[in-house]
């Protein structure tokens, strides 16, 4: 029979992850392919899959009733967004309500964030769509921090050049682009503001 390597723990060890606090995450693509959308300029412009992205997220609240979101940004192969646990939370898009607390924290916000997107995005390709099995947490515990990690989600796209995995993503002629507000406004193809 053979072994499976054995994979590294990436969560804080004896942390609560259903413990009320702000929580700064990142999710990116399986092998960070470019399938969300482009930046132009120092705008991110939402394709068809970005939009789905985006939609779930803001969703999560409506699932999550002890959830808030705060700053986020959907980019051409991650988002970045902060999430606010009020109390220990309940269910969300793809799981129902249990009432085991070991159940009920941010992996499982993630996770059912993560499904809705794939059962979304794989209607319309044919099941090629998938996420990193991982994902990025970071327990928010100052003001300072909260702040820099706002601006840092805001600029994101605008320092997008800069970044190590940064490549041309070629866009359907058929799909048009859709634009989030979050960072700077994005003049819209027409010349409106979305």
């Amino acid at each position: 029979m053979q072994e499976f390597p054995k994979r590294k723990a990436i969560r804080l060890k004896g942390y609560d992850y259903s413990k009320a606090g702000y929580y700064y995450v990142t999710i990116c693509t399986y092998n960070h392919k470019e399938l969300f959308g482009q930046i132009k300029g120092d705008c991110m412009v939402l394709n068809e899959y970005g939009v789905i992205v985006r939609k779930a997220w803001q969703e999560i609240a409506c699932h999550c009733p002890n959830v808030e979101l705060d700053e986020y940004i959907v980019m051409p192969n991650h988002i970045h967004g902060i999430i606010i646990i009020n109390s220990p939370v309940g269910d969300g898009h793809a799981r129902p309500v249990n009432q085991n607390k070991k159940n009920n924290n941010l992996s499982v916000i993630i996770g059912s964030f993560k499904s809705a997107v794939s059962r979304q995005i794989n209607k319309l390709n044919n099941n090629s769509f998938k996420w990193q099995r991982f994902f990025y947490d970071h327990h928010i515990r100052t003001e300072e921090s909260l702040k820099n990690i706002r601006e840092y989600i805001i600029n994101n796209p605008a320092k997008w050049a800069d970044d190590n995995e940064n490549i041309i993503n070629l866009k359907s002629p058929n799909r048009e682009p859709d634009m989030i507000l979050t960072g700077r406004a994005c003049p819209a193809p027409t010349g409106q503001f979305y």
